[in-house]
Parts: C-alpha cells; sequence; structure tokens
C-alpha cells in the first residue's frame, strides 16, 4: 500500500515554502520568503500576497476540509494582511508570522486525521518489509 499526499497539499506544501521560509537571512537563524520582501511594497504588496495566500486556501477548500478549518485559515491570512498595513512593524511581524506555514499545517493535520488508518497500514507494510530485508 503506498499512500502518498495529494497533489493539492503537495502544491499548498510548495507555495507557503516559497511565501515564507524560501530564503535563510545571513547571521541570524530566521528564514523569509516572498511574503516578506513583496510585502515591503506598501498596500499593493500585501493584496498581492493575500490574494496568493488565498489560493492556498482555495486548494484546502478544493480537498474538502471542513468550513470551521477553512475559516480558520481565513482568519491567519486576514491577521497577516492586517499586519501588513502598520508601517515597519508589519514589515517586522511579516517575518515571524507565517500564515501560509500555519494554513499548511492545519492542512496536513486534517489530511492525516483523515487518512490515519490507511498511512498506519502503509508505515506498518514498510516496518514488516524491512524487517524482513534485515532478517534476510
Amino acid at each position: 500500500m503506498d499512500v502518498k499526499a495529494p497533489k493539492a497539499l503537495l502544491k499548498a506544501q510548495k507555495m507557503a515554502n516559497l511565501l515564507d521560509t524560501a530564503v535563510k537571512l545571513p547571521l541570524v537563524p530566521v528564514r523569509i520568503g516572498l511574503d516578506s520582501l513583496i510585502g515591503l511594497i506598501p498596500g499593493a504588496g500585501d493584496a498581492l500576497m493575500l490574494l496568493v495566500s488565498l489560493r492556498i486556501i482555495w486548494l484546502g477548500k478544493s480537498l474538502g476540509m471542513p468550513k470551521l478549518l477553512i475559516a480558520q485559515m481565513v482568519k491567519n491570512s486576514a491577521i497577516d494582511f492586517g499586519l501588513g498595513f502598520i508601517p515597519l512593524v508589519g514589515d517586522i511581524a511579516d517575518i515571524f508570522y507565517k500564515a501560509n506555514q500555519k494554513n499548511v499545517r492545519i492542512m496536513e493535520r486534517w489530511w492525516i486525521s483523515e487518512n490515519k488508518a490507511n498511512v498506519d497500514a502503509a508505515t506498518q507494510q514498510a516496518l514488516e518489509a524491512w524487517e524482513k530485508q534485515q532478517n534476510s
């Protein structure tokens, strides 16, 4: 049995990484992404990044996530968007408040909870195959 994350979840993970953690800053243990950089453009940058965040939420909705979790994801993105309108403080907050990563974690937890039995069965099969290989 092979259990793989759906394409929508994998795409959301890639987008969140690009937006929130793609670049490691030198000399500090903080990673930033396009959201922090493009968010420096007053107004338009934050609006553009909100649209991209909404794409991640749409991917979650396309997977059939419950409305309550979708609402939580919208709240995360709205907070990120709202913080962006506070000059300087918003830009700094954007480095640390990684709404896209938070939203993808919500998606991941939901997907695992929905597919736990299959994931556990696949893990058990892989473990048994590995043990068999080690004993031969």
